[in-house]
């Protein structure tokens, strides 16, 4: 899941980094040509494949490979790797492959809780599960080289892509609205269900992940649109105080469903049933099957979870950058030996595969538009975030025209993702934050590195035996992995909101949006009975459905409520500078009492002066 940062307005006048031409009277005409990558020459070609210099460079490889003990391993500062600056071949192989190994776990969660069982999911057959996340590897490298080259819109001053070693993937954002909407498929009967042991048991559904990929490439038309706009603009719009609590409530959302994967898996068995074959999980008959909540599958996600947090303490900087993979190999490895695995996926997938092998049929759901329009803005508002942490540790200036271009570039990328990823038969894409933790920890931003991590993500994907990996092991241990990921979400909402000022208004706008939106993660389903149609008016049925899914989705719910009140809320600055004391800490002295009134009245002048202009 990807990190939103909220970046202050500028009061200096903007300063252009990297540009030869910023002492130009008028931002318009900055030349940007150089932001776009260029083809490399044959003598460029020659020098990096024919000379040692060229393959390996004078790079400190010890650095990436060195284990962590904490205070005795001295910190070292590697050479920093611009956007364009010569990367020796075996270090950008190295690096993408870091990349590539840093998104894995985000890229193929969505398809994987997705394709699952249980009400929430599409209940796909193993075959048609390991060619969705064959379909989520090989569309997030091919659309993150749209991002990463940067291409100038013909005639015009628009740009799409970034031009910086920003990679995408399937974006958590969108995988509330499915599982809601799937829910909402069974209970009217768009998808079939039965009746087996007294347990019902969702059948797969096809049908209704064809009409969410439809319904996301007619909605991917609003972020395309909104790219045009400059983006003081869409923050003035989303500003953090709308954009933290959704997040954060995504998260809530999200780390419901790993929590029910760590209990054993989201299918019928998770409600406990006495009998029927749902009585162990993931069934009876199952390798090593055990009710939901049982101590082994407690233990089988534990071993990912505790291996994350080892490698943090103990691990190599490549190895932390790939924390979640090695936490879900080892979580592999144990399931392995103690005869947990099912080799059905194995045996049922092709050994290559690419996109298109099995396609939907593309239809629109109406109930599903609000919700995702609702995500597509949130996903280009995080988009923002992303971009300028992109900029950050790739030493760019992240204010003025050619950081704009940038932004706008990349949200419009985002958004033809949007419509792209669906026509692959893939869930929607956009901006990944975890690279950013890479670049700033490597100090490589090279765009080189980049390509190497799309060229792995692809033939990860081509070689279909590698998806089905994930599906040989249990569900608990993807829900150690997804638990964690998802708690990262959260504490990106945090993160967001941490900029406020948290006066009244603030801590009244997030209560209020808080109410309703974690009240509907918590208590799903809870909203959705005040409204009962049962007539043929195809239009009013639609419109219900619509609401219910809405009002069943927390994040949806917190994030119209916050907008509303920020919009209708006067933003006033405090009638008295007061200081801040903690009622339960130690008791200030007179000093420090006074100090704080001096601190306080400081920043009550400053709110005027920004407020009133004088």
């Amino acid at each position: 899941m990807t990190e939103i940062t909220h970046q202050p307005e500028a009061v200096a006048s903007p300063v252009f980094i990297l540009d030869p031409q910023a002492n130009r009277s008028k931002e318009g005409d900055i030349d940007l040509s150089h932001t776009v990558q260029k083809l490399p020459t044959w003598q460029t070609v020659q020098q990096s494949l024919g000379t040692r210099s060229g393959w390996f460079g004078d790079y400190d490889y010890g650095f990436l490979c060195m284990p962590t003990l904490p205070g005795f391993t001295v910190p070292r500062i590697p050479p920093f790797f611009g956007l364009r600056d010569k990367l020796p071949l075996l270090l950008a192989i190295i690096m993408g492959l870091q990349h590539s190994l840093a998104m894995i776990a985000g890229i193929v969660t969505p398809a994987l809780i997705m394709s699952g069982s249980g009400k929430n999911a599409l209940n796909f057959s193993p075959a048609m599960r390991t060619q969705m996340i064959s379909t989520s590897l090989i569309t997030s490298g091919l659309l993150s080289l749209v991002q990463i080259t940067r291409f100038r819109l013909f005639g015009t001053k628009y740009y799409l892509g970034t031009g910086l070693l920003s990679v995408v993937g399937t974006s958590f954002i969108f995988l509330p609205v499915l599982q809601s909407s799937v829910s909402n498929m069974y209970d009217s009967g768009f998808c079939q269900t039965s009746q087996v042991g007294g347990s019902t048991v969702y059948e797969s559904c096809p049908e209704a992940w064809g009409a969410f990929l439809g319904t996301c490439m007619v909605c991917s038309l609003l972020p395309v649109l909104l790219s045009f706009l400059p983006p003081r603009v869409l923050k003035r719009i989303f500003p953090p105080i709308v954009t933290g609590v959704t997040v954060l409530l995504i998260g809530v959302h999200l780390v419901a469903s790993g929590m029910t994967q760590w209990g054993g898996g989201s299918g019928p068995c998770n409600t406990n049933p006495t009998t029927g074959p749902f009585v162990d999980c993931p069934s009876v008959g199952a390798p090593m099957a055990a009710p939901w909540g049982s101590a082994q599958w407690l233990g089988l996600g534990s071993s990912v979870f505790f291996t994350i947090i080892f490698v943090e303490f103990f691990g190599s900087p490549f190895m932390k950058n790939a924390q979640v993979v090695i936490g879900l190999l080892v979580g592999m490895i144990i399931a392995w030996t103690c005869g947990y695995t099912d080799s059905t996926s194995m045996h049922a997938s092709p050994v290559v595969t690419f996109l298109w092998t099995t396609t939907y049929k593309l239809s629109i759901y109406p109930p599903a538009i609000i919700p995702l329009l609702i995500s597509y803005t949130l996903a280009m508002v995080e988009s923002i975030g992303d971009i300028t942490a992109s900029c950050e540790v790739s030493q760019l200036s992240v204010e003025g025209r050619e950081f704009e271009s940038r932004l706008q570039g990349g949200i419009l990328a985002d958004g033809i993702s949007g419509m792209l990823a669906p026509l692959c038969m893939n869930s929607p894409m956009s901006c990944y934050a975890q690279n950013n933790g890479i670049i700033s920890l490597t100090r490589c931003a090279n765009t080189m590195a980049g390509y190497m991590c799309c060229l792995f993500l692809v033939l990860m994907g081509i070689f279909a035996k590698f998806g089905a990996l994930f599906l040989m092991m249990p569900d608990a241990i993807l829900g150690g992995m997804t638990t964690f990921l998802f708690a990262n979400v959260i504490v990106s909402g945090f993160r967001i909101l941490s900029f406020l000022a948290w006066t009244r208004r603030e801590r009244f706008i997030v209560a209020a949006a808080m109410t309703l939106g974690m009240g509907t993660s918590l208590v799903p389903g809870v909203l959705t009975h005040m409204f009962n149609y049962h007539g043929s008016n195809a239009f009013v049925s639609s419109l219900i459905n619509s609401a219910n899914i809405v009002l069943d989705t927390g994040f949806a719910l917190g994030a119209i409520i916050a907008c509303i009140l920020n919009a209708l809320l006067p933003n006033t600055p405090p009638m008295a500078a007061e200081p801040i004391i903690d009622r339960h800490g130690p008791v200030p002295s007179n000093k420090d009492i006074e100090h704080m009134q001096v601190e306080a009245q400081s920043i009550h002048e400053s709110m005027l002066e920004d407020k009133y202009g004088h």
